[in-house]
């Protein structure tokens, strides 16, 4: 039906058949490392969903072994090839706001008290996917990607609902995710900077990031604190005006002609991001999110979670 050319029940099957170039990685997180480590180990090129691993130790366990075997990799931080993030980029490259001086972003993630039976292992934390890892993660990458590393961050982390009821049964399950994340630190360039993510808030802000410069505001929103998925707007103002919408260039929306199509669909910058691995590869480049950009975002992420845990500043 869908053209599929060849099935395997087996991936070690699949990794080792010659005529295959890139392996995708799509399943659920604690499955990635097993899966990733095979396809390294055959040579593959791949293509893993964000979250790399379940923590730290798991990418830095995948790094490794991709840099070993010297195959090129994608992680799925997609939101980098979003048009209006490349958008953003050149805003800030043209000196729109000025000296960036502080950025606040504070976002919504998926309702919180019920869950569909096939996310239910999102409650568990040991699992890696939750909403530190997936809407802070994909969020926090594109503020790290777009103005710089934390330097020092402090953070806090609450269980506000911990128990979820399983949608099609009505059975409650207990949740040992945190569904509130707030953190607060310091750039490597000196500016500002706050995320404060949340989960089981009725009618709340979907996604608002703002970057305050001397010069001006760029805001930056979206319906939901996923910024891989959701369409996202851009707006800009100088002096004490409120910001107005500023529309992305052509020539950024219209970079891979072949997924225009997709556009405003969650697959949209996931297609844009298999676009610039593949010229990635032809060329030789660096343009999407490797295993080693992965790492650096588990890192952050591990950060958190010790500042969280201590309630103590720490070193990003």
């Amino acid at each position: 039906m869908f053209g599929v050319s060849a099935v395997f029940a087996d991936h070690e099957q699949l990794v080792t058949q010659p005529d295959i170039d890139v392996v995708a990685v799509t399943v659920k997180v604690p499955h990635h490392r097993q899966l990733v480590a095979a396809a390294l180990a055959a040579g593959k090129a791949v293509y893993c969903e964000w979250p790399l691993g379940r923590d730290l130790d798991d990418a830095r366990a995948m790094a490794a072994l991709a840099a070993e075997q010297g195959v090129p990799t994608v992680v799925g931080l997609q939101a980098r090839q979003a048009p209006a993030i490349e958008f953003v980029q050149e805003l800030l490259r043209d000196g729109y706001v000025g000296e960036v001086l502080s950025t606040t972003m504070v976002g919504l993630s998926m309702p919180g008290d019920v869950v569909g039976r096939p996310n239910a292992y999102t409650l568990d934390k040991v699992n890696g996917a939750n909403l530190l890892t997936i809407s802070v993660g994909h969020s926090l990458d594109i503020l790290n990607h777009v103005l710089g590393e934390f330097a020092e961050l402090s953070a806090v982390s609450d269980l506000r609902r911990p128990l979820i009821t399983i949608e099609e049964t009505g059975e409650q399950i207990v949740k040992t995710a945190a569904d509130h994340v707030a953190v607060i630190g310091s750039l490597t360039s000196g500016a500002t900077a706050s995320i404060h993510i949340r989960e089981a808030v009725a009618g709340g802000t979907g996604f608002l990031w703002e970057i305050n410069g001397t010069e001006g505001t760029l805001r930056i929103t979206a319906d939901a604190a996923h910024p891989q998925i959701f369409p996202l707007t851009v707006a800009g103002a100088h002096g004490p005006s409120e910001p107005a919408e500023l529309a992305t260039p052509a020539a950024l929306t219209q970079k891979w002609p072949a997924l225009t199509g997709l556009q405003g669909t969650p697959a949209y910058n996931v297609g844009r991001a298999y676009a610039a691995f593949a010229a990635d590869i032809d060329n030789g480049t660096h343009t999407v999110p490797d295993f080693a950009d992965a790492v650096r975002r588990h890192e952050v992420i591990a950060a958190i979670e010790r500042s969280a845990a201590s309630g103590e500043r720490v070193k990003a």
